[in-house]
C-alpha cells in the first residue's frame, strides 16, 4: 500500500494520455459487453428448461393463416395433455406507432395451469378469470409507459380496425416475457364477431418426457384436414421469431472479440511509449535501491487501474443501453448477464497486464548504466 501514492501520481503525469487509454478501453468493453450480452440473453431464454413441457399448436402454413377455435377440445382429449389455452395476436399500441409492445390474447381459465412459472399472483389471477376487461402487463411495460394496477387504459388496434379498453388487474412476473400484455380473448371475439378462429393452440404435456409423442399425435390427427397444424416445442416456436437476428447475434460476438484485440494493441503501444519515456526514471528508482519487482509491480498496477476504469465505465455505460432495447416479441429488454459482466472484466485485466508486461519487464530488468547513458 505504501506504494499506491506513487501509481497514483505517474497515472495523473501525463492526464490527457491516461484518460485517452481508459477512454480507449472503456469504449471497447462497452461494445464488448452490449454485443455479447445481446445473444447471450436470448440464448439463455431459448435454453429455459421450465418451458420444456410446453408446445404451440399452429397452421402448418405459418401462425397468420390461423386454426379452427373447435381444434381445443380434441387436443385436450388428447393422452397426456394437461392444459390448452388459445391465443389471437391483437397488435396494439398504446398511443403512438412507436409505442409498439407485444400484447395478445388468450382464454383466461387455465392460463395458471399453462404458466406456472409466470408467477402470477392468485389474487390477479382470479380477478383476470372473472372480469371480461382485465389485463395482465409485464414488469417492463408497467415502467415503460407508467401503468399501475388498477389503471383503465386504451390499445389502438393496428390489425383490427377497432379499439379494446383494459383494465390492468396484475402483472407477470417470475420467467414471463416482461413486456408481455395478455388479456381476455373472449372478450376479444366479442368485438370481433366471433369468428372462430385462432392464431396458436398452446399445450401443456404432463412430462417433457411425453411431448415428442404428443407433438406426433396432434399433427396426425389434424393431417389432410383444411387447417393443418405444426405442433412445436416452445423453445422452437420462439426461435423462429428471433432466426432473422441470428445472424446479427453471430456478427455481434465476432466484432466485440475484434473490438477488444484491436484496442489491446492500441493499448499495448501507449503502454510501451509510457514506459520507455520513463527509461531514466526507471533507472534512478533500480539505483537507489528499488527491487526489480517492485518497479515492475507498479507499472503493471499503473496499467490494471486505467483497464480497471475502462471496465467500470464501458459496463455501466453498456448495461444502460441494453436496457433500452427489446427484442420485440419475446424477450423484452436486454439485461447484461453477470457472465457478461465477469467476462468484461476478465478482459480487462488481460488488457491491462498483457499490454504492459512486456515493455515493464524489459524496462524494469534493463541495465542500470546502459539506461543511464542511452539517457545521457
Amino acid at each position: 500500500m505504501k506504494y499506491a501514492a506513487l501509481v497514483v501520481k505517474n497515472l495523473a503525469r501525463s492526464k490527457r494520455r491516461t484518460i485517452f487509454t481508459l477512454i480507449s478501453i472503456a469504449v471497447s468493453l462497452f461494445i464488448f459487453s452490449a454485443l455479447v450480452s445481446m445473444p447471450a440473453v436470448v440464448n439463455r431464454f431459448l435454453a429455459d428448461p421450465a418451458a420444456s413441457n410446453r408446445v404451440a399448436c399452429h397452421n402448418k402454413a405459418g401462425v397468420t393463416y390461423g386454426i379452427p377455435e373447435a381444434y381445443k377440445q380434441a387436443i385436450a382429449a388428447t393422452p397426456h395433455v394437461e392444459a390448452v389455452v388459445a391465443q389471437s395476436w391483437f397488435g396494439g399500441i398504446y398511443h403512438e406507432v412507436a409505442d409498439q409492445f407485444p400484447n395478445m390474447s388468450v382464454d383466461p381459465e387455465q392460463v395458471g395451469a399453462m404458466w406456472p412459472d409466470w408467477e402470477i399472483a392468485p389474487d390477479a389471477l382470479e380477478r383476470f378469470q372473472h372480469l371480461r376487461t382485465a389485463a395482465l402487463v409485464g414488469p417492463e411495460t408497467m415502467r415503460r409507459f407508467g401503468f399501475h394496477l388498477g389503471q383503465r387504459i386504451m390499445l389502438r388496434g393496428t390489425i383490427y380496425p377497432f379499439n379494446v379498453t383494459l383494465d390492468i388487474v396484475g402483472t407477470l412476473n417470475g420467467k414471463a416475457p416482461p413486456s408481455f400484455l395478455v388479456f381476455r380473448r373472449d372478450y376479444l371475439e366479442e368485438v370481433r364477431g366471433r369468428p372462430g378462429f385462432v392464431d396458436v393452440i398452446w399445450v401443456r404435456v404432463d412430462r417433457a418426457a411425453n411431448v415428442p409423442q404428443v407433438i406426433t399425435a396432434l399433427d396426425e390427427n389434424f393431417a389432410n384436414s383444411s387447417a393443418e397444424t405444426l405442433t412445436e416445442p416452445e423453445a422452437a416456436f420462439y426461435g423462429n421469431f428471433i432466426a432473422g437476428y441470428r445472424v446479427f447475434f453471430r456478427m455481434a460476438e465476432l466484432m466485440g472479440i475484434l473490438v477488444v484485440f484491436a484496442i489491446g494493441l492500441v493499448a499495448a503501444n501507449t503502454a510501451a511509449m509510457s514506459i520507455r519515456e520513463r527509461r531514466t526514471e526507471i533507472a534512478v528508482l533500480r539505483s537507489i535501491g528499488f527491487p526489480t519487482r517492485t518497479i515492475l509491480a507498479m507499472l503493471l498496477a499503473e496499467s490494471l487501474l486505467i483497464a480497471l476504469a475502462g471496465w467500470l465505465l464501458g459496463c455501466c455505460g453498456a448495461f444502460l443501453l441494453l436496457r433500452s432495447i427489446t427484442v420485440q416479441g419475446v424477450v423484452g429488454a436486454i439485461q447484461m448477464p453477470t457472465s457478461v459482466l465477469f467476462i468484461a472484466f476478465a478482459v480487462a485485466v488481460l488488457i491491462g497486464l498483457v499490454s504492459a508486461i512486456v515493455p515493464a519487464s524489459a524496462a524494469a530488468r534493463r541495465n542500470i548504466v546502459e539506461a543511464l547513458r542511452a539517457v545521457a
